[in-house]
This record gives structure tokens, sequence and C-alpha cells, in this order.
């Protein structure tokens, strides 16, 4: 597994890494802990020290923070725990009357994100979702205290456009605070609408971006068929209007591109994103061992300049 730093950040990722979203979910494998572990081990097996979760993340929400934490018990320093806060807990972080991004709620949240993770710091520390009712300087002032408290290492942000990336970044240069190292943002070849504002944003300061969905909602495993109803167990099972609303013609491209190729569309996928220079880590998610095993063995595949082009071409920058 190729490593690298995330951002001009010291912070060192593995290019692809694991969403942890499906930990505690219910109806999945990694429901229990036994499944978490399962899922955890196979990641660390094959290269993977880049961790991606959320305080809300699971049933009840922390659940999935929980599970991480003991089934990383015993090799916390060799692995790198991303998590979030900023999304409504419904009262498991407390009060916080709206305003997730008080210095009030910050420091109850990451409190709460550590007893769970069973950890004394967290790696990089996100806020999920902008929160409109909190001037942002507060928010970000109250990263740079944690990060000075040593309880996180770096501080993030996600789902921010492109010009709230640069407010962010002016803000901590005038105030000589540590600012933030990393975007989170969706991404893929079917949603390239972050290479409009996002990256040259992380460009221009030097963030690194972490893409989620990157096999868009799963339109990119090659499991599903244009006028063909998914199994009952699929993911997509009962949701036709994604399935109907989808870009069968590009998909279908691409298909054949890696078919040309020997290879799963996801590979395609995983590692084009990963091929983008501002990338850190390419957040994948997965619910059994098997899936983390291929999508981490995603990163090893290199496409060659002729390849970018040639993706280019089946999926042009912008919505599709």
């Amino acid at each position: 597994m190729e490593l690298r730093h995330l951002g001009e950040s010291g912070l060192v990722v593995s290019a692809v890494g694991l969403g942890c979203n499906n930990l505690g979910r219910p109806g999945t494998a990694a429901e229990s802990l036994a499944g978490s572990r399962a899922l955890i081990g196979a990641a660390v097996d094959a290269g993977v020290n880049f961790f991606d979760v959320a305080d809300v993340y699971g049933a009840p929400r922390g659940r999935s923070e929980e599970l991480l934490g003991q089934a990383l018990s015993g090799r916390r320093d060799r692995c790198v725990i991303a998590t979030k806060f900023g999304v409504d807990m419904q009262g498991v972080n407390g009060p916080d009357f709206g305003a997730r991004g008080s210095r009030r709620y910050v420091k109850r949240a990451v409190e709460a994100s550590l007893r769970r993770l069973g950890t004394d710091w967290i790696d990089l520390y996100q806020l999920h979702r902008a929160d409109p009712t909190t001037p942002f300087e507060e928010t970000l002032a109250a990263l740079d205290d944690l990060v000075r408290e040593g309880l996180i290492r770096y501080a993030g942000v996600c789902n921010l456009a492109g010009w709230q990336l640069a407010d962010a970044a002016w803000l901590a240069r005038t105030n000589h605070w540590s600012g933030v190292i990393a975007a989170e943002n969706h991404y893929s070849l079917l949603e390239r609408e972050a290479e409009r504002d996002i990256i040259p944003a992380c460009d221009r300061f030097g963030l690194g971006l972490l893409p989620y969905f990157p096999l868009a909602n799963g339109l990119l495993t090659g499991k599903y068929h244009r006028d063909t109803d998914p199994p009952a167990t699929a993911r997509l099972a009962g949701r036709a209007r994604l399935l109907s609303d989808a870009p069968w013609d590009r998909i279908e491209k691409l298909r054949a591109f890696a078919d040309e190729r020997d290879l799963p569309m996801s590979t395609v996928a995983i590692a084009w994103l990963a091929a983008q220079r501002t990338v850190g880590s390419v957040i994948a998610g997965a619910t059994t061992p098997e899936q983390v095993t291929a999508n981490a063995a995603a990163g090893q595949w290199h496409p060659s300049e002729d390849d970018l082009t040639a993706l280019d071409e089946i999926c042009p920058p912008g919505r599709h």
C-alpha cells in the first residue's frame, strides 16, 4: 500500500482508507464487534492505516466509534484515526442548542469521541458540516485549542465549498492558528464537481482531499446494469430512482474500459481517484473483509497518462 502525506502536512496516510460508517450498522456483517474486528483486521493486513469515522455513525449514534476503538486495540500507534463532529447527535453528546460549531460543543464532542474510541488523541478531527449559527472563527479557534492541548493532532473540514476553504486558510494565517490540513468531499468519476472549486482551493492552500463515495453509491462496482432490477439484497435494491437516473452510457463505457484491462470497475474508480495529485486517501466503505481487500488492492493499479485521458473522455469534468 502506498503511503503519502495528507496535503502539505506531516500526517502520512494510506492511498486507500477505510470508511467506517458501516461499523455497527444493523443488518451488516460489521454490526457486531466480531464483524468489525474482521473488517478492521483485513484493512490492517492489506496495508490500510487510515480509518475514517464520525461520531454520528452507527446505531445508536456513536457505536461506530466504539467498535473502531475496540477493533484497533493493541495497534493504535500504527493507525491514523479521523473522526468528525457537527451533525445532530440527538442528545448523545448532551444538549447542543443547535450550535454544533461552538467552542462549548466542540470541546464536549471531542471528549465524547475520545471516550468512545478509547484513545488519548485523534489524528484528524473534522467539522462534518458547517454550522450557520456559529462564527467560523470560533470553530477554527476551538480546533486550534484542541491541537495545542494535544487532544487532536490535526484539524480538517468536510462538505465545505471552495470559498470556505479559502476563508479557513485566511483566518488561520491571520490569527496564527494551526489551521486545517484536509477537506473531505464527494468526488468520483461520476461526480467531478469538486474539480470546479474544491480542488483548486486545496491546491492553493496545501490541503489534502479525502474523497468519499468513490464508487458512486455502488454504481461503479459493476454489480448493476441498465434496465435490470438489482438483487433484493443489493445496496440499491428499492432505490429505483437512483438506478433509473444513473448515467448508463458512461457506466457502460467504464465497464468496457475495465474489461479491456482485465480490471474490476471498482479498481478503475478507486485508482483514478488515487491518481489525482490532490487526493490524500480514498475513503472506501465496506461491509465484508473481502470488499476491504479488493478496495485496498485497487490502489496497486496506477493508470497511465493514456488511461487518464481515456477516462476524461468517458467522464468529463462536472456533474453527470
